[in-house]
């Protein structure tokens, strides 16, 4: 059994995160094909992101394959966050479509939001904020790997797989910084 301090102290996480939360995670997002909302403080909860663009009729679609897997090998270490855009004129038009793509096609199980623009005068609030610290998507499939302060540690071009070795370095380097290793 835990000490009475230790379970006080898990208690009062969630709220201490709120609080150094920034205000562009600092939102509620209706998850993909549901009613549900989803608080990205929460979701995220002080932990490591990969917060990606998607779309479901796109050249590097099959790269949920390695968003999931990463999804299932990081566990609770890392969030995976995909936020479907027609941005770049690759995504259903019906929701439920997409979620089929997601969730029947590729399995995912990792947080899939509702479609969003992530670039422009209309991007979502998140993607305006990691283009402010890095780069707006160009196209579909962009990584952006944040810290659990929200801070922007890296991101990469659809080009780059998520199961490729410098994604996968950053992620192990962030959760070793993460965890005081």
């Amino acid at each position: 059994m835990r000490p009475l301090f230790a379970l006080l102290a898990l208690a009062a996480a969630p709220s201490l995160f709120a609080a150094s939360c920034p205000d562009w995670l600092d939102v509620d997002k209706r998850r993909l094909h549901d009613r549900e909302q989803v608080n990205l403080c929460q979701l995220t909860a002080g932990r490591p992101a990969l917060i990606v663009n998607t779309a479901s009729n796109c050249g590097y679609t099959p790269q949920f394959k390695q968003l999931e897997q990463l999804h299932k090998s990081y566990g609770d270490q890392l969030v995976i966050i995909g936020f479907p855009s027609d941005d770049f004129f690759q995504e259903e038009d019906d929701e439920a479509k997409t979620a089929e793509v997601c969730y029947r096609n590729y399995g995912v199980s990792f947080t899939m939001l509702a479609p969003v623009s992530v670039r422009g005068s209309d991007a979502d609030p998140v993607f305006k904020a990691l283009a402010q610290q890095g780069g707006a998507p160009k196209w579909n499939f962009y990584k952006y790997l944040v810290d659990g302060d929200g801070k922007l540690v890296d991101y990469w071009a659809p080009t780059t797989r998520p199961d490729d070795e410098k994604v996968v370095n950053k992620i192990d380097k962030l959760i070793s910084e993460t965890h005081g290793g």
